[in-house]
């Protein structure tokens, strides 16, 4: 039986994850254009919106989704495993009126708080001790707010730009998010493993080169000055010439671009810097 695994119906994060499962191997252009679901490998992709993956992950009835903190906080399954995908990262946030004299959660005791997030904004206050009117919504929360119809939102914020807009001012800050890759604490079946694998590897490629580069054999050593925690490069002769060899290393993006100068310093002569499509470390 197939692996069910739900993916981000549109917006910014299934552009991510797309790109993401594309660098891991699994092409899902026919997905969303002519199918709303798509068998690859045993594993079937369902297109779903990440709030609705994540309560039908803690229905049981997905293996795994890729959802955001925010939606597993909504459902209750942040303790579920997952990893941690690195982008679309936000702040929960409790936010009034800047003209409001709120000044804490305590300070709403009593009063009405608009949310996309109602679960979960109803634990926060209770584990408080703080009463309030939670009121779920689906549209945007902040114009809500600035008319006065609820004294504060839980919301996410990104930029912060929505919230100035209207006038509105965090008072106190909640969890911090980002898109997860989360499964089933009963065990990961062999395809969330093999998919779980390939994108490590394809996630680790990504701030990765694959540098190749002549050097004399003198300063191989020197190199571990430029990129620590070096692991063996690999050497190869040249033919006919004693005064250089090859090196192929594998070194961080961002310490290739900043050591160029440091490279030419050391008569490295040759210096080709190529991509990489996995790293299994």
């Amino acid at each position: 039986m197939s692996a069910r695994i739900a993916v981000p119906s549109k917006g910014r994060l299934r552009d991510r994850v797309f790109d993401l499962l594309r660098h891991a191997g699994y092409n899902l252009r026919q997905l969303g254009t002519e199918n709303a679901a798509l068998l690859i490998e045993d594993i079937e992709f369902i297109e779903m919106r990440p709030r609705d993956a994540a309560a039908w992950l803690r229905a049981g009835r997905l293996d795994a989704a890729f959802i955001s903190t925010d939606t597993a906080l909504e459902q209750g399954i942040e303790e579920w495993p997952a990893i941690d995908l690195g982008f679309s990262r936000s702040d929960l946030v409790l936010a009034c009126r800047t003209d409001a004299p709120y000044a804490s959660a305590a300070d709403l005791a009593g009063k009405t708080v608009a949310t996309h997030l109602p679960n979960w904004t109803h634990r926060w206050f209770e584990e408080k001790g703080i009463d309030v009117n939670v009121v779920s919504m689906g549209g945007s929360l902040e114009g809500i707010c600035a008319r006065g119809l609820a004294e504060a939102i839980v919301d996410m914020r990104e930029t912060g730009n929505s919230l100035r807009r209207n006038a509105l001012h965090v008072i106190e800050e909640g969890p911090a998010c980002q898109a997860i890759f989360a499964y089933r604490p009963d065990g990961e079946t062999d395809e969330v493993a093999g998919l779980l694998l390939r994108m490590d590897a394809a996630q680790a490629a990504r701030s990765r080169q694959y540098l190749m580069m002549h050097i004399p054999p003198d300063r191989v050593d020197d190199l571990e000055s430029i990129f620590p925690g070096l692991a063996a490069p690999t050497l190869l002769p040249l033919a006919g010439r004693n005064d250089l060899v090859a090196v192929h290393l594998v070194v961080k993006r961002e310490r290739l671009w900043a050591n160029l100068s440091d490279l030419r310093e050391l008569g490295a002569t040759g210096i080709v810097a190529l991509p990489t499509d996995a790293i299994l470390e």
